[in-house]
């Protein structure tokens, strides 16, 4: 199960680092910043029913808290 669980917060880890990479210097780039959040909002809700955790249906899709802090990290490079 520890493995299960490394492995899902790996992908979700490596699924964040694309997309802020992505959103960082590719602007343009929705489509696939949409691909990777929908790929990144999948791993998210799998490494929490791994972990037990219930999906709250007032909370953000993490690809949405992400997107505002690629957005941040722009403004603040500009």
């Amino acid at each position: 199960m520890q493995q299960e669980v490394a492995r899902a917060e790996a992908d979700y880890q490596r699924l964040r680092a694309a997309y802020l990479e992505i959103a960082r210097t590719e602007p343009g780039h929705e489509v696939a910043l949409a691909m990777i959040g929908s790929d990144m909002d999948r791993a998210h809700a799998n490494l929490q029913a791994l972990i037990g955790l219930p999906r709250l249906p007032f909370t953000h899709e993490p690809s949405t808290v992400v997107r505002r802090e690629a957005q941040r990290l722009v403004h603040e490079n500009t």
